[in-house]
């Protein structure tokens, strides 16, 4: 039996493209299929397989998923996941038909948010919490991670997508686009985004997990000319609104210092044996970001 399209489909439907054609895609049993009858079928965990061709390598393994899962359930990026739903809010929802009561009156089209490199919608549920009548599509190249992201919110689809490939979805169709410890396109930010909307990048910064890089061997460094890239990437389509340095200690337990190692690239780099030690796993970490967001130019 063909599974069931996802209610939290239906409003996002509007936005999206077919990956092959570009036309409008509509639901049919267990899949969603353009007119020119190129089709999308419907994963049994609830998100889209948009994906197709040669598939990136990138994306969060099984292990690195459920470590992210588990240590984002714990809290302790809370205030950063509180700073992107704050920085959200900068879009201009109050211009638009459709966002709150007249989206709950069914007058227009909800506000719209689009997380590319969700993991696990961590993010973009705390933004749609913030927003209420919104709607969120995250997009991710991990199917391990997309599992999680389908069921993050009531109000969130999700599908597999690669962020350097153009984006399954129509010219400026969004409200805000989310980039949080991901990998970035510009150019199609810009073009998906409408007039008013926010996009908001999140990236670590200075001490960031400086305690775990000292003691764990293998985990990677923030790089210090990060911020020149990012903003030499941004500038020909984005001037920067707000930006908002979130720096503050947390403490862990063992399991979710193990399990910040590996949700993060650097556990491609760190052994099994480098993590049961317990002495080289500190009792607290240092977290350091920069979010900021972002207007069209």
């Amino acid at each position: 039996m063909p599974v069931a399209v996802p209610v939290a489909l239906d409003p996002i439907l509007p936005l999206l493209r077919c990956p092959s054609c570009g036309a409008e895609l509509a639901p049919v049993p267990g899949a969603l299929r353009c007119p020119h009858r190129h089709s999308f079928d419907v994963a049994r965990h609830g998100y889209v397989s948009l994906l197709t061709g040669t598939r990136a390598t990138s994306g969060d393994d099984g292990p690195m998923a459920r470590a992210r899962r588990d240590f984002l359930a714990a809290g302790r990026y809370a205030a950063v996941r509180d700073a992107v739903a704050d920085l959200a809010g900068e879009a201009d929802l109050g211009a638009r038909a459709g966002s709150g009561a007249d989206a709950a009156a069914g007058t227009g089209r909800p506000a719209t948010v689009v997380d590319v490199g969700c993991g696990t919608g961590y993010y973009l549920a705390g933004v749609l919490d913030a927003l209420p009548g919104s709607v969120g599509l995250g997009l991710d190249t991990s199917a391990h991670a997309l599992r999680t992201a389908a069921r993050a919110h009531d109000r969130a689809a999700a599908a597999t997508w690669d962020v350097f490939r153009p984006f399954p979805i129509g010219s400026e169709q969004v409200d805000v686009v989310l980039d949080v410890f991901a990998p970035r396109n510009p150019a199609e930010f810009h073009r998906v985004l409408r007039p008013g909307g926010v996009l908001v990048v999140v990236r670590p910064f200075g001490g960031h997990l400086a305690e775990l890089r000292r003691q764990v061997a293998g985990m990677v460094s923030v790089d210090p000319a990060k911020e020149e890239r990012l903003h030499q990437a941004l500038d020909p389509y984005f001037e920067a609104a707000r930006t908002e340095h979130v720096e503050y200690t947390t403490p862990l337990t063992r399991q979710e210092a193990v399990d910040l190692v590996l949700m993060t690239p650097s556990a491609r780099h760190v052994t099994e044996a480098d993590l049961n030690d317990e002495d080289t796993l500190p009792s607290e970490v240092t977290v350091s970001v920069l979010a900021t967001a972002y207007r069209r130019r």
